[in-house]
């Protein structure tokens, strides 16, 4: 069982941040890498932000000149070396405006479609991509959905 120490900075007025959703986030990152097997103490910083940061962040970082709703920049520290006894698994960007426009297209809760990101972005930070090809992303989605099932984050 991991523990991962999850840095949560809000830098959007968007959207209300109440305990309740950090501690969300908190527990999506700690269930993914409990899913995938990560033993060693880690790591992890969260940026809360609207859409309008989101984009200067997708067009400066990935030469993208449109908004998302997550991007993760894995560490590189995973895995972890035999008798690594800490990693830093990555940095996410979360837009939350983004995940509210989400959850109303996909008729589900916010929290979940916060949970279904921050999911998705750990495991980009653990070496999954769904860029890859159909056979990658299958894989990836799946994982998502298995770990926020366990969680009782259903559809």
């Amino acid at each position: 069982m991991s523990h991962c120490y999850v840095s949560i900075t809000n830098q959007q007025r968007k959207e209300r941040t109440p305990k309740a959703l950090k501690d969300l986030i908190r527990s999506v990152v700690n269930a993914v890498l409990d899913y995938e097997g990560v033993t060693a103490e880690c790591e992890m910083s969260v940026l809360l932000v609207d859409d309008k940061k989101i984009w200067e962040l997708n067009r400066t970082f990935r030469d993208v000149d449109r908004p998302t709703d997550v991007l993760s920049f894995p560490s590189g520290e995973y895995p972890a070396e035999n008798g690594t006894e800490f990693i830093y698994v990555g940095d996410m960007a979360l837009s939350l405006e983004r995940a509210r426009k989400q959850a109303r297209e996909y008729g589900h809760t916010y929290e979940r479609e916060v949970a279904f990101l921050t999911a998705h972005s750990v495991l980009h930070c653990l070496g999954y991509d769904h860029v890859d090809g159909p056979e990658q992303e299958k894989e990836m989605f799946s994982r998502q959905e298995a770990i926020l099932q366990g969680m009782g984050l259903h559809r």
